[in-house]
């Protein structure tokens, strides 16, 4: 895929940042979020002013046919403005991938060319009562319309649920059951028979409209189905579920980088017992430093992902569903603890981090809840554990113990990974992967393993992601204390977790003492990197 250049993106995030500065403050978002408004302008003057909607328009029609990597940054930097803005045009996005992915020359020329001309808002109606992720339930019914032995029209029939920009949406790319299977149709907003219901009164993202759909006999030309063949729905839209919960890791991982900075600002400037907060090691130790360890860790991972991604933008379903988790929990566990770090003033809609921390909230829920990412990422890495006779992991830790760097943690996240390749072979020998809870821990462990390997990996490269605003030696650092923390939670964890399934315990011991003793050093980090961020974000 194109890429934009290093220049251009930096331009388009300054751009986002001076259009929410000049139109999104603070007290605005505040003001729509108490009314359960949508304000569909402002995301149309996003799209008119700043071309964000044709990132993902072949620049034939009209577009900027950006990379995954140039997407996701664009992600994160909307995240941080807000996430329901941020829903409403990833739902757009969304909304248009069926169409990337299955359409034929033709559909592709006439709707992207539309899209980009007009600044359409874009819904992706898959969800229904019964058919969340699991979308083998799917009811809503698309039957054939036959005319002189030819196919000319489908009657649509049924519901759908929870669709981003579901009220407001110009254009709707809706899964339906076929004869011959599932299948994507475009259902412009005004076709007759086709009702948008309200939108609904959410927790969070309450700037982003969300609503229900009815269809009682909605017609639609043939042509309007999507690659014009039956059957294709389930290909296309598991075609991009990698792409797609990357891209949720980036609206997360900005949203809960702004709620520790705020809080990071706020501690700077609150004293308390004669010194600022940010000065004071148990405050910083508990409630900011680790988040930011975490987000560096969770865009290491993104961009590696990505980088791949931009070569083929198909696939990656593991690492996506990895990227998706870790940058959806850590954000929320961050935007938790901004809550508290604020104390009472953190608790009331004064300040930003209340109204973050219940937006966050839906990354771990939309495009897959966290329990359905841990069963994706435990499926994907089971079957790699067992095709490779358990050397995935132990293969992983290998490559750690070349690094001759000392100052990474890589030996510390070598033995947590040996440690992992442990636990799941304990599972797989005494069948412990029957208890789905015990399945869904080792989805756990696999992502905190994985993310912590991306960040050694890049801390090792020697060049920091582009974006971030660290130098590398703070990456190191960074990498080191996640190293430690991440292959120490992976013995305990794993040991706890192999042994509370068995009636005898277990002969192995995880490393355990080993990784214990690679704590060294880690209070004497953290101090280092608590200086680091209370020092750049003093205002």
């Amino acid at each position: 895929m194109q890429k934009i250049d290093a220049l251009s993106r930096k331009l388009m995030a300054e751009s986002l940042r001076h259009y929410a500065k000049e139109n999104l403050p603070f007290d605005t978002l505040r003001q729509y979020d108490g009314e359960n408004y949508f304000p569909p302008q402002k995301v149309k003057e996003i799209y008119k002013d700043l071309g964000i909607n044709l990132l993902l328009i072949p620049q034939e029609y009209g577009g900027l046919a950006s990379s995954t990597s140039d997407i996701y940054r664009v992600c994160q930097e909307l995240g941080r403005i807000d996430l329901g803005i941020a829903t409403a045009i990833f739902a757009t996005f969304l909304g248009s991938d069926p169409i990337n992915v299955g359409g034929t020359e033709e559909q592709k020329k006439y709707w992207f060319t539309k899209m980009a001309r007009e600044n359409l808002l874009v819904a992706y109606g898959a969800t229904e009562a019964d058919a969340g992720s699991d979308l083998v339930a799917l009811k809503t019914r698309a039957e054939q319309i036959i005319k002189d032995g030819k196919i000319t029209h489908y009657k649509i029939n049924g519901s759908k649920m929870w669709i981003s920009n579901g009220e407001i949406a110009d254009l709707y790319t809706i899964l339906a059951l076929t004869p011959g299977g599932p299948s994507w149709f475009l259902v412009p907003k005004d076709t007759p028979g086709f009702t948008q219901l309200k939108h609904e009164d959410k927790h969070g993202i309450r700037l982003a409209n969300t609503a229900g759909l009815c269809f009682e006999n909605v017609i639609v030309p043939a042509e309007n189905l999507i690659g014009l063949k039956e059957g294709q729905g389930f290909l296309q839209a598991q075609a991009v579920f990698g792409y797609t919960r990357l891209m949720v890791g980036a609206l997360a991982l900005g949203a809960g980088q702004e709620a520790i900075e705020n809080a990071i600002v706020y501690a700077n400037n609150r004293v308390q017992a004669a010194s600022p907060l940010s000065h004071k090691q148990g405050y910083m130790h508990k409630l900011i430093v680790p988040h930011y360890i975490k987000f560096e860790a969770a865009r290491a991972f993104i961009d590696k992902t990505a980088k791949i991604l931009d070569i083929n933008n198909h696939g990656q379903a593991t690492e996506g569903a990895i990227a998706k988790y870790y940058a959806s929990r850590a954000a929320n566990s961050a935007a938790d603890d901004a809550i508290e770090a604020f104390g009472g003033f953190g608790y009331t809609k004064d300040f930003p981090v209340e109204k973050i921390k219940r937006d966050v909230k839906i990354t771990c829920i939309y495009e897959g809840t966290s329990e359905i990412m841990e069963m994706t990422i435990y499926r994907g890495r089971w079957q790699e554990h067992l095709k490779t006779r358990g050397n995935f992991y132990l293969d992983m830790a290998r490559e750690m113990e070349n690094i001759k760097e000392t100052d990474l943690g890589a030996k510390a996240l070598a033995l947590g990974l040996k440690a992992l390749s442990e636990v799941l072979e304990e599972c797989r020998l005494n069948r412990l992967t029957r208890h789905q809870y015990i399945t869904f821990e080792l989805g756990r462990l696999i992502a905190n393993a994985e993310v912590a390997f991306a960040l050694v990996k890049q801390a090792k490269s020697g060049q920091v992601v582009e974006g971030c605003p660290f130098n590398i030696n703070i990456i190191k650092t960074m990498a080191r204390v996640n190293a430690k923390n991440v292959s120490l939670d992976i013995a305990l964890a794993g040991a706890k977790l192999v042994n509370s399934a068995l009636e005898i315990p277990s002969e192995k011991d995880f490393y355990i003492t080993e990784i214990t003793k690679e704590s060294v050093g880690l209070v004497k980090d953290m101090d280092a990197l608590s200086i680091v961020l209370r020092d750049m974000f003093r205002n």
